[in-house]
């Protein structure tokens, strides 16, 4: 039943979800993790992406479904770090952003996260004057990447071993750790206008960037999208 309850889905399901088609009593943990073993060496398998389950394409048969050639998405330096920013200090708002990389976002690089899928607006910081909008990453950016949770992005270690980050790293430097939680309830009319004037300045925060960067090389380029 639980395998035709995931095939049937339009969406991912949870467990409460899952329990909620379920007789009372039944082991859904157990009943889920069955049927994922079952599927472990066919074309298309169970994956747990965000606490939801659901059926994707084998890896190793992926490129046989394949019909059209993909084209790469070339994400910006900018949008690159404001992604990783996003990713790690979740949920977080444009100043939040702006803190971190000691520059002006550019509206342009949020839309480029927004429009592909990878970041989405979270609700408002209600402790806040103005109650800024909140930024965090979506179901998409952690299947792209290959991640259950937020919580298995690389540390400070894993990024050290990669050759990711200096090796002369000022005292007290850390890696945040990353933290799943709720997208906060908004109205959707009051949150388009609040993103709008979240950027009101947006020529200016353009300007800035480009100011920052203009020294810098070819985009580099993300995974395609």
């Amino acid at each position: 039943m639980v395998e035709a309850l995931l095939f049937a889905a339009a969406e991912p399901l949870d467990e409460k979800s899952i329990a909620d088609r379920l007789p009372v009593g039944a082991r859904v943990a157990e009943l889920v993790a069955a049927v994922a073993e079952d599927y472990e060496n066919r074309g298309i398998t169970l994956k747990k992406i965000d606490r939801k389950w659901r059926f994707v394409t084998a890896p190793g048969v992926a490129h046989v479904l394949q019909k059209e050639k993909v084209t790469q998405r070339k994400l910006s330096r900018a949008a690159l770090e404001t992604l990783a920013i996003i990713a790690y200090h979740q949920p977080c708002t444009r100043a939040d952003i702006e803190d971190v990389r000691g520059v002006q976002v550019a509206k342009g690089s949020l839309d480029q996260l927004l429009e592909i899928g990878w970041v989405k607006m979270r609700g408002k910081r209600r402790d806040v004057p103005g109650r800024p909008t909140l930024y965090g990453t979506t179901e998409d950016f952690l299947e792209h990447f290959g991640l259950e949770s937020v919580q298995d992005l690389p540390g400070l270690a894993d990024l050290k071993a990669a050759g990711l980050l200096d090796a002369r790293l000022p005292p007290g430097f850390s890696v945040p750790t990353p933290a799943d939680g709720d997208d906060e309830e908004t109205d959707e009319e009051e949150e388009s206008g609040e993103f709008a004037q979240d950027f009101l300045e947006d020529g200016e925060a353009d300007g800035a960037e480009e100011a920052v960067e203009g020294g810098e090389g070819p985009e580099d380029k993300a995974a395609d999208a």
